[in-house]
């Protein structure tokens, strides 16, 4: 954050920055010209093949660890007009088939499960036990794919975001099983994603089924992963974020909106590219120039939020979405998982607590996102398999896609049972 503010203070909402291999970008630092890029579609493209880069030979499109984040895939982000229209409608299509008190019971199952595999110790490090495996697991059962693919999905999902050497390999990796997955789907179709993507009347390829699959996958993970791993921090860390959970001041989906706007778990955006010259924030943009949406520089913009100290836990005004027609569409399940895997551990492990000084907590940070590396906690141990009344784990759906006759878990105090609703972008 400090990086963002000397760039602000440097060149004022618009920065010029240099990505690896010094491939040149502009950055969008301003909440107001983050709007304005993401809501101008027909000046500010989606489809890399706009950059010049690739042209110029500033990239090398076979090596670049970037390419899995900026490179064209057959997929809505990619798209534009009415294109991007036929295939966003599939994917909201496949996310809306979901009833969120079916989702929440899925989530109760995972958040369950894995508690049990360390509540008897005491102490457990929770964005590798828990933050990052609960996202994984739901979005791999709601897909459609089997609950043993989750780990080897983990490790390639974030390989492929930290941008490193490997993350050509990891982003093979995920298509190949996702290809798997297609195939599979073909012959066994059921109550989940990749079977209704493939019977949409827009009638996707199976190569953009697959690559829609990734993009769910991908996005909803990494965003959900680094969310919780981030409410969970605050949580354990901050007497007051704990005391207004705990007095009934905030509720737990207030609190993860209050952790949308200070950490946003996707803190770039990749990316637009400028279909004509124009001016933005000061700054000459050519035709061709590629664009990065700054969602965590914009959310703590004077111009809009003159104090990062005020509470806005009831306003969902802040960036972490994006914005405009590529606003995420599966922002209401992102929610849903981590209110409601966060609930479960903090109903099963009331008095959990920070086990390790809080300066010493460490991160890792990538262009795109900046990850909590560890959050050790202890607590007074509890038996496995005992779960509160209400909150008995259960399937989403059955076998034969119907939905499974499961009551609902009941909410904490000072939580509420289900987020605000809300349509997708």
């Amino acid at each position: 954050m400090g990086l963002y503010e000397d760039l602000r203070a440097a060149h004022g909402p618009v920065a010029p920055v240099l990505l690896d291999g010094d491939v040149r970008a502009w950055l969008v630092l301003g909440y107001l010209e983050n709007r304005d890029v993401a809501s101008r579609p027909t000046q500010f493209s989606r489809d890399p093949r706009v950059w010049h880069g690739w042209r110029s030979g500033e990239i090398d499109p076979e090596t670049s660890p970037l390419v899995p984040m900026i490179g064209w895939r057959p997929d809505c982000v990619c798209a534009d007009g009415e294109e991007h229209q036929r295939l966003r409608g599939a994917v909201t299509a496949g996310l809306n088939q979901f009833d969120h008190r079916g989702v929440r019971r899925t989530i109760t199952r995972f958040a369950h499960e894995l508690i049990d595999t360390f509540c008897e110790d005491g102490e457990v490090e929770l964005v590798e036990r828990f933050a990052e495996h609960l996202p994984m697991l739901t979005l791999t059962h709601l897909l459609g794919m089997s609950d043993e693919s989750a780990p080897e999905l983990v490790r390639a999902a974030r390989d492929l975001f930290k941008a490193t050497e490997t993350s050509l390999a990891s982003n093979a990796f995920v298509l190949e099983c996702l290809e798997q997955l297609v195939a599979e789907k073909h012959v066994r179709p059921g109550h989940d994603i990749a079977s209704a993507l493939l019977a949409h009347p827009a009638g996707l390829t199976d190569e953009e089924v697959q690559h829609h699959l990734r993009l769910i996958l991908l996005a909803g993970y990494e965003t959900t992963a680094n969310l919780m791993s981030n409410v969970l921090r605050m949580v354990v860390t901050d007497p007051r974020f704990r005391g207004s959970l705990a007095g009934g001041q905030m509720t737990l989906p207030e609190a993860v909106e209050q952790v949308l706007w200070d950490e946003p778990p996707l803190m770039v955006c990749p990316g637009r590219w400028a279909n004509d010259d124009t001016t933005l924030g000061g700054q000459q943009i050519k035709a061709g120039d590629m664009l990065l949406l700054g969602l965590a520089a914009g959310n703590v913009d004077q111009t809009i939020r003159p104090s990062a100290a005020t509470p806005v836990h009831h306003n969902r005004a802040h960036l972490s979405f994006s914005a405009g027609t590529h606003e995420c569409p599966g922002q209401d399940i992102g929610r849903i998982i981590a209110d409601a895997g966060i609930d479960i551990l903090l109903t099963r492990l009331p008095d959990i607590g920070l086990s390790v000084p809080e300066e010493s907590l460490s991160w890792r940070s990538s262009t795109w996102a900046r990850h909590l590396t560890a959050l050790p906690v202890s607590f007074a141990p509890g038996p496995a398999g005992r779960h509160p009344p209400g909150s008995a784990p259960g399937p989403a759906a059955r076998s034969d896609g119907r939905p499974a006759a499961t009551a609902p878990p009941v909410p904490g105090p000072g939580r509420s049972r289900d987020p605000s609703p809300g349509s997708p972008g």
